[in-house]
């Protein structure tokens, strides 16, 4: 059964703050039932919405087809997926910021772009967690963990990577107690068995996958384990699982960008999952329908400007093609031009690696695109040349400000956070 759990705040002594910040409180943690143990029964509407939801997971990796020799649409949506994550948390960062800071990182120099490389954190985090899908074949704590600590490892919490916290946090309200937070999450000495339970969760597969990793993720967010980053986790946790079930082989949609444009459904989502009381309640049976009804269809908006994006980027593929002119099948400036929109700002010394070509070849086949304004020079760093392919960058933001639109058109509607200008 969900329970409150009634503990009390006893303040220490703050100097500079308001009264109402120094005071002792008795508060209530949430602790949330074990989800193996629980009974979970959807309505039809809801079971419909997750079958829509599937379907459009796997229409999307199967006809992405423009892209599909250097996965160069799965780098890109990766990309786009961490930085809505990142987004929801307060990190802003524009498309063409992460990108040089990326390059940078690539060319072996620190970025001083700070936000840019926590993003990159947050990025490093989802490839880990897509590995570990890849690699292990049981979910266990430890794998959340490490997910949690790549996520972490290059910022200045570093100290707090990977380890579950041992002190109460909680959401909303005054930075210095729980007395007026809007939720409390489950006291310390309840996470790592709530943590073994979510994990053993995320191995079964008699539920339907989508549903499994909503569940995951509003169990996890209820859990807040770790001091910063639970939310980077917990989105990187649903990719973990549709990943492991076999759903996004190739292609990650971007659902954060979507659920954080739906930010008021979303944290309402998550409030009415938290019910008090048996897990068979009416309580606790609209509160998880309603949640896993309004992932599913955040999964579906995705996968729907995914489809979107990777027809734009083919579109943009063909206007170089026709500007360049002839070109030899799997020659450097073939090979390039598919790798370009998975790797929009690249050096020569990147690009040989990745084509595996001759520095002279590869130089020739930057210089013809240059000429046919596909490539433009710029600096990275402190002096590192570099080049962009402008129009995919362009296309990316586009992305990410089509995507912050409830109705998927920013003409129509108004971004509902903070987005990249059209030109940023």
């Amino acid at each position: 059964m969900a329970t409150l759990k009634r503990n009390r705040w006893v303040a220490e002594p703050v100097s500079g703050v308001p009264r109402a910040d120094r005071r002792s409180c008795d508060y209530d943690a949430y602790v949330p039932d074990p989800l193996l143990t629980r009974r979970i029964v959807l309505t039809g509407e809801v079971a419909a919405d997750v079958a829509d939801a599937e379907a459009a997971i796997v229409r999307l990796g199967t006809q992405s087809t423009v892209l599909t020799d250097t996965e160069a649409l799965a780098r890109l949506l990766l990309r786009a997926e961490c930085v809505a994550s990142s987004k929801i948390e307060g990190l802003e960062v524009g498309p063409r910021r992460l990108l040089r800071a990326e390059a940078a990182r690539q060319m072996g120099e620190a970025s001083a772009d700070v936000t840019a490389e926590e993003v990159l954190g947050n990025i490093d985090a989802m490839g880990e967690a897509l590995q570990a899908a890849e690699r292990e074949t049981v979910i266990t704590r430890a794998t959340i963990l490490g997910i949690h600590r790549c996520l972490l490892a290059n910022t200045p919490l570093k100290q707090h990577a990977g380890e579950i916290r041992e002190v109460q946090n909680w959401i909303g309200g005054s930075a210095y107690n729980p007395c007026s937070a809007a939720f409390v999450p489950p006291p310390p000495d309840t996470l790592r068995d709530l943590l073994d339970d979510l994990a053993e969760f995320c191995n079964g597969d008699s539920l339907p996958a989508i549903v499994q990793a909503a569940l995951a993720h509003a169990q996890f967010e209820t859990i807040h384990p770790f001091v910063d980053g639970n939310g980077r986790t917990g989105r990187a946790l649903i990719h973990l699982i549709l990943r492991r079930r076999g759903l996004s082989r190739s292609v990650q949609p971007p659902i954060s960008l979507v659920l954080a444009t739906r930010a008021n459904d979303y944290v309402g989502g998550l409030t009415g999952y938290r019910y008090v009381g048996p897990s068979d309640g009416d309580a606790a049976h609209e509160g998880l329908n309603n949640w896993v009804g309004s992932f599913a269809a955040a999964c579906v908006r995705a996968t729907d400007d995914a489809q979107a994006f990777e027809a734009r980027c083919q579109a943009i593929q063909a206007t170089w093609r026709e500007r360049v002119g002839r070109v030899r099948s799997d020659s450097s400036v073939d090979l390039l031009m598919r790798l370009l929109p998975g790797t929009p700002i690249l050096s020569v010394k990147t690009a040989i690696a990745l084509l595996n070509r001759s520095k002279p070849q590869v130089n020739q086949a930057v210089a013809r695109l240059q000429s046919a304004g596909v490539l433009r020079q710029l600096t990275v760093g402190r002096r590192n040349r570099a080049f962009e392919a402008r129009e995919i960058i362009d296309a990316f933001a586009d992305l990410e400000r089509q995507l912050a639109s409830p109705d998927g058109n920013t003409a129509v509607s108004a971004p509902t956070r903070p987005v990249p200008g059209r030109r940023d």
